[in-house]
């Protein structure tokens, strides 16, 4: 069945994958999961593909409902019981909409709540009020009830509001009606927001995020979640406000097992929210995973954010000395292991991708999901659209979020098809060397960091030319949020 969502207007491009994501996590039956691997959307008469209203094939009432209640980015879905470009067109979509689509909702003994919203403009109380008694052509025969009704139903409005208050266009007005079947919980996002949190470090995941990447691993109770790269641990809080049992590891001691004091550390930002302790923090290098030799296929989903250069380098274990063999490996006597902190030496970018998705592909379930970013230079508002591959997985979604007019990260979720085999493992050495070579260059050595912080470069002859030539592409709102 069509149903009519409303998203929020922020992290546009984040949006449908999140709902084929969950759509996927609520699917009842065999039946349902093959209609949710291949959802089909469409657009209101008039809108741009950024609108905020969009039209979504879910399998059944309860998907849609389970859906918009877990999403961070659907402001609500609707069953639509009309829509039209005035209000006469509108009252004749209603007057239409089949009656016993509509009168289990209108009976005496229930109670209900008209919201009136709008996009792109504001209305007064007054105006609202007049567009609700305007409705008295719909046979309400139940009790208004403002704070708790069983039935609320929104009448929406969008209309051509210029091109100059930064939203995409719209060609002319559209106004709905409908039932709301569910919409996001948005509370929680001030309840782990990053100000208010105990322990934090120069590159945690903002909430927001986190939640979002946790619902594209299809996150739920009874899974087993690790991160590799840790840190304060807000990608693993969560996954664990989800349900999962979480597990981390960084290759900074001081980050897992220290922290600020016995109050302020990664166990105490669990226990700030109340959220079930992970299995275990570890020391570990992604370098060299710390796995027994045969150990497969324990983790439901890996969900993480590399380092890539910009805020903080990536290490792995080593020092200048030892990679250069001026020093041969050695081991720490035992009564210095306490207060030892490893030597670390430089770790790329490259190197970082090529050994998670080799750790994923070995130890993630069939059907697991690897979440993560990978960063991106943004080239006349472009962005390359070559990305890592492995024979494993599946690339399923990628969402751009624009950081700046030069740089970009995209959230890349990839699905594990194939049993991880030393053939395999080959195979993907040799497809990492051919991405190496042929898109990663410019990653190699802090390219990554000299693009986003370095002057920009304009010619000195023409250069006010060179600004007028060039015809600035429209921007709005959410698109850099």
């Amino acid at each position: 069945m069509w149903y009519l969502c409303m998203f929020y207007h922020r992290l546009l491009d984040y949006r449908k994958a999140e709902v084929e994501s969950l759509a996927q996590l609520f699917a009842n039956d065999e039946e349902d999961q093959y209609k949710t691997q291949r959802l089909k959307w469409r657009l209101p008469l008039h809108h741009h593909p950024d609108s905020p209203f969009h039209f979504v094939d879910l399998p059944s009432e309860d998907v849609a409902r389970n859906v918009s209640n877990r999403s961070i980015l659907v402001k609500g879905m609707y069953e639509l019981w009309g829509e039209g470009g005035s209000y006469e067109e509108l009252e004749e979509a209603i007057r239409s909409y089949p009656d016993e689509r509509k009168l289990p909702y209108l009976e005496p003994d229930s109670t209900f709540k008209i919201n009136v919203d709008t996009f792109g403009k504001v209305i007064s109380l007054q105006e609202q009020t007049q567009r609700i008694h305007g409705l008295s052509y719909i046979p309400f025969k139940g009790r208004v009830n403002l704070k708790s009704p069983e039935h609320k139903f929104w009448l929406m409005e969008t209309d051509d509001y210029g091109v100059n208050n930064g939203l995409p266009p719209i060609v002319q007005r559209r106004i709905f009606f409908g039932r709301e079947i569910g919409g996001a919980d948005r509370k929680l996002l001030p309840t782990y927001q990053l100000k208010s949190r105990t322990y934090l470090g120069p590159t945690a995941m903002d909430a927001e995020i986190a939640f979002l990447m946790a619902n594209q691993a299809l996150v739920m109770p009874g899974k087993l979640v690790y991160d590799p790269f840790v840190g304060t641990g807000s990608i693993l809080i969560a996954a664990a406000h989800f349900g999962a049992m979480t597990m981390g590891a960084d290759i900074d001691i001081r980050v897992v097992r220290d922290g600020r004091g016995p109050d302020c550390n990664v166990w105490s930002n669990f226990k700030q929210y109340g959220l079930p302790m992970p299995i275990a923090l570890l020391r570990a290098d992604n370098n060299l995973p710390p796995w027994r030799t045969g150990l497969k296929e324990i983790f439901d989903a890996i969900i993480c954010d590399p380092p890539y250069g910009v805020r903080a380098g990536g290490r792995k274990s080593g020092g200048r000395k030892l990679m250069k063999g001026v020093v041969g490996p050695y081991t720490v006597p035992d009564d210095k292991r306490t207060d030892h902190i490893p030597s670390t030496a430089s770790y790329s970018l490259v190197e970082c991708v090529h050994d998670l998705l080799d750790l994923a592909g070995r130890m993630l379930v069939m059907g697991g999901r690897l979440v993560f970013f990978y960063p991106v230079v943004r080239e006349d508002d472009n962005v390359n659209n070559s990305f890592p591959e492995h024979p494993c997985f599946q690339l399923i979604a990628t969402s751009e979020q624009i950081l700046s007019s030069r740089y970009s990260r995209v959230l890349l979720t990839m699905v594990k098809t194939s049993q991880y085999t030393e053939e395999i493992a080959e195979e993907a050495r040799l497809k990492h060397k051919d991405f190496k070579e042929n898109h990663l260059k410019w990653l190699e050595d802090g390219n990554l960091h000299s693009a986003v912080f370095s002057p920009s470069d304009l010619p000195l002859n023409g250069a006010a030319d060179a600004k007028t030539s060039k015809e600035p592409k429209p921007k709005y709102r959410g698109k850099y949020v």
